[in-house]
């Protein structure tokens, strides 16, 4: 297994837990069976991301696999939306901790939640379980193969409070239910659906030598075009205006970080908005 030390673990208990969370959050959590897992998140009512997880169930509530450095905040907000409903909000960790286990291995953990990642079937399993003492030395290898893969990761390739669901794949990676009704910014996201109007997304690209530090801004010809996230050696994501990129690439201009030229490596699984929306529609 591999620890995962940026993430931690909330746990929401009660009679009326996953109704009300259902309503909140752009996931199916209603139909949620042990052993499966959700990709989803809590927007702003103007349908920009406030906190992102992965979402199971246990035999006493729903788990959710959340950035830790939001965690409390993400526990708090939660709290706030919860007036009188009968749910618990509580924060786990450090007592529990979040595992993967890369593909083909499995797990057999007395305690554990273990679900395949609901974004990828290539990473593998996702592991929610009471801590146990592990390097973090193998995270690196984690987060190669998802950037290799073009599953965006919140805090990483995004900053939260920034981005609607549509920029960062969640329409693509079944983040977001288009049938499941209400949600916390529901409109704004379904006129983006509908409209095709997410002029920005996260797209992995390739250099010939090491990418710069995320954050570094990204230029076609000299336009700003977008900003470099999560890196690994040669092959990052980046968040990019696709129409000015696919604009100016049409043009003879190179897409470049810090002078190094970058080239767009779309995966297989991957469509561009139209598709996406075509196929959604």
């Amino acid at each position: 297994m591999i620890h995962l030390p940026d993430r931690a673990v909330l746990r929401l208990s009660g009679e009326d837990a996953r109704s009300w969370f259902a309503n909140l959050v752009t996931c199916d959590i209603a139909h949620l069976e042990p052993g499966q897992g959700r990709w989803g998140a809590l927007l702003t009512p103007q349908g920009k991301i406030l906190f992102d997880f992965l979402a199971t169930i246990g035999e006493d509530g729903l788990y959710l696999d959340t950035d830790a450095a939001l965690a409390a905040d993400f526990a708090k907000r939660l709290n706030f939306y919860r007036l009188r409903a009968k749910v618990t909000v509580e924060t786990l960790s450090p007592a529990w901790a979040v595992y993967a286990a890369l593909p083909p291995e499995s797990v057999d953990i007395e305690g554990a939640l273990a679900f395949p990642d609901p974004r990828r079937s290539e990473l593998g399993l996702r592991i929610l379980a009471p801590a146990a003492a592990m390097s973090d030395d193998r995270a690196a290898a984690y987060h190669a193969r998802r950037i290799e893969l073009g599953v965006p990761e919140g805090g990483k390739d995004f900053r939260f409070g920034d981005a609607f669901p549509h920029e960062v794949l969640m329409d693509m990676l079944a983040g977001v239910d288009f049938k499941k009704g209400c949600f916390v910014g529901q409109e704004v996201v379904s006129r983006m659906q509908h409209r095709g109007t997410a002029r920005s997304r996260i797209v992995p690209v390739a250099a010939t030598t090491a990418l710069p530090a995320a954050g570094t801004e990204i230029r076609i010809g000299d336009r700003p075009a977008g900003t470099l996230g999560s890196t690994a050696g040669m092959r990052g994501l980046a968040l990019l205006r696709l129409d000015r990129v696919e604009e100016g690439l049409a043009a003879g201009e190179s897409l470049t970080a810090e002078g190094l030229a970058l080239a767009v490596d779309k995966p297989s699984w991957w469509a561009g908005p139209s598709e996406a929306h075509k196929a959604t529609a």
